[in-house]
């Protein structure tokens, strides 16, 4: 991967402007790629793509392989005549500002059954073509997740572990009397996942061919209401029963006294291991089938993770325990060839971290925010940050740098300013700023940072489970003089975009 000096925003497509309550894959998606060539950047980071449940993280998600069908856009099947505009009258009017999840959602899915519904009665021969191609093409994971999410859907969305135990354990005949007896909703979610590729990979051409790459995120855990976690429990640190028997977390420290307790199930590395860490490799090359860069979250829990016993109330009491190190990405690479993967190496960093980030030439994140907390000698200053790294104003787990520095201790505000040789008034285009002058190969920003935004605006508190996931940008918020002002940084700072 060439890791040439290069600049790209941080926004998930949940938060693009649109008439249908939440972000998509639509005609604001292809209006997001122009401005961005138009402003000279090369990179679009977003958040991981998969479909979201409770608390609508997208961190939490009902499968590692499956695409969020809430962002596949009614304008594009409305241009499939897949819909038809009377499909469109009783839109609901909601608010520009905000992902409106519980309205939104049911109109989305109440939208993608009825583009179902057309798609069976209707002569769609060449699309019917491209289903059947998907279905073969995705089968290592498609079949488990339709029958998964019809299984939800039967038995009201409860979480799979209160299923009757035939369904539950996965046993032959029970499973093939259920498909049987619900054949036209299994092949309704395959079909969702159908759209969502067919737009989302629409959309990445386009991209392609304005020289914009798509940084992808990777999730180190999944869910353990999941696909995943119910099609191969062995692979996955569960008890006799099929429950956790001990999840995932990070200790107490600085930010968080009783550190963080995900409840993530954790995995059986040896059982990965006997199998060439099969699943995993797969997982990498569905996902880089959708994106060209991945941020691989959580990387120090390759290295080392943190086993809380299931049923603790916070992540307090837990353990250190070794992850699968070299061996894992030896096979990884192997497999891929290639490994354009950013390393997600914040947090409590060892040796051994760093070691494993080094031996497989990962570039590891840098966050400014991170950076005023002590002296000049913070690795988070620019002018300690090596060219082989991605550097960041903030991500989408930081306050806006607006919020952040209305918020931070005096002394840090302090240094910043003195840093910066700022003011002040103008905190977040002066960190994008110094951050687009630094040494880092790769520099991003969220675009919440461009539009001078506050904690308002701030996608996501670690920790917390409501008000999270849901801002959107402004309708009138890409403006030509905006484009000017990014393209003129990445000109000065030898980030433009290359010409086609």
């Amino acid at each position: 991967m060439n890791y040439e000096r290069s600049a790209g925003i941080l926004l998930h497509p949940t938060c693009l402007p649109g008439p249908d309550g939440i972000g998509d894959f639509g005609p604001e998606a292809y209006h997001w790629i122009n401005f961005l060539a138009e402003a000279g950047c090369s990179m679009w980071q977003v958040l991981p793509l998969g479909p979201t449940g409770y608390g609508n993280s997208p961190y939490q998600s009902f499968s590692a392989f499956a695409g969020n069908t809430h962002l596949v856009s009614p304008a594009l099947l409305l241009n499939e005549s897949l819909l038809t505009a009377d499909d469109l009258i009783n839109r609901p009017v909601l608010h520009e500002g905000i992902v409106h999840f519980e309205e939104a959602i049911p109109w989305k899915l109440n939208l993608l059954d009825k583009a179902f519904e057309c798609f069976q009665v209707q002569n769609f021969s060449a699309l019917h073509v491209d289903f059947e191609h998907f279905k073969s093409s995705q089968n290592t994971w498609l079949d488990d997740y339709a029958l998964f999410m019809t299984l939800k859907e039967v038995h009201k969305q409860v979480s799979w572990n209160h299923w009757p135990e035939a369904l539950r354990n996965r046993k032959k005949k029970a499973l093939e009397n259920f498909s049987n007896r619900n054949q036209t909703t299994i092949a309704k979610h395959c079909f969702r996942q159908f759209l969502f590729y067919r737009q989302w990979n629409a959309l990445h051409k386009y991209a392609a061919e304005k020289n914009i790459r798509i940084i992808g995120d990777i999730p180190i855990f999944v869910s353990y209401d999941s696909a995943d976690v119910w099609a191969h429990p062995e692979l996955f640190a569960l008890d006799a029963t099929g429950q956790p028997a001990v999840v995932a977390g990070v200790p107490p420290d600085y930010f968080s006294p009783t550190g963080q307790l995900w409840g993530n199930p954790l995995y059986r590395w040896e059982a990965h291991k006997k199998t060439g860490y099969s699943w995993w490799i797969k997982r990498f090359q569905s996902s880089f089938q959708l994106v060209d860069i991945l941020r691989l979250d959580h990387f120090r829990g390759f290295a080392g993770y943190w086993e809380v016993p299931a049923g603790m109330p916070t992540a307090e009491k837990g353990r250190w325990v070794s992850g699968p190190g070299n061996d894992f990405f030896i096979h990884v690479q192997e497999a891929l060839k290639e490994m354009p993967i950013i390393a997600e190496d914040l947090g409590d960093i060892t040796p051994e971290v760093i070691a494993l980030r080094d031996a497989f030439n990962l570039p590891g994140m840098k966050i400014l925010q991170f950076a005023f907390s002590n002296t000049p000698e913070n690795p988070f200053l620019p002018h300690h940050y090596p060219h082989h790294c991605v550097a960041y104003t903030g991500t989408h787990d930081n306050d806006t740098s607006i919020g952040w520095y209305e918020k931070a201790p005096a002394n840090e505000c302090d240094f910043c300013r003195r840093y910066l040789s700022s003011p002040g008034s103008q905190i977040a285009w002066d960190m994008i700023r110094v951050v687009w002058s630094s040494p880092a190969d790769m520099v991003l920003a969220p675009l919440q940072d461009f539009l001078n935004l506050g904690s308002e605006s701030r996608m996501n508190l670690p920790g917390t489970a409501d008000g999270n996931w849901n801002w959107r940008m402004p309708v009138d918020a890409l403006t030509p003089r905006l484009a000017e002002r990014i393209r003129e940084l990445n000109y000065l700072f030898s980030r433009l975009i290359p010409e086609n």
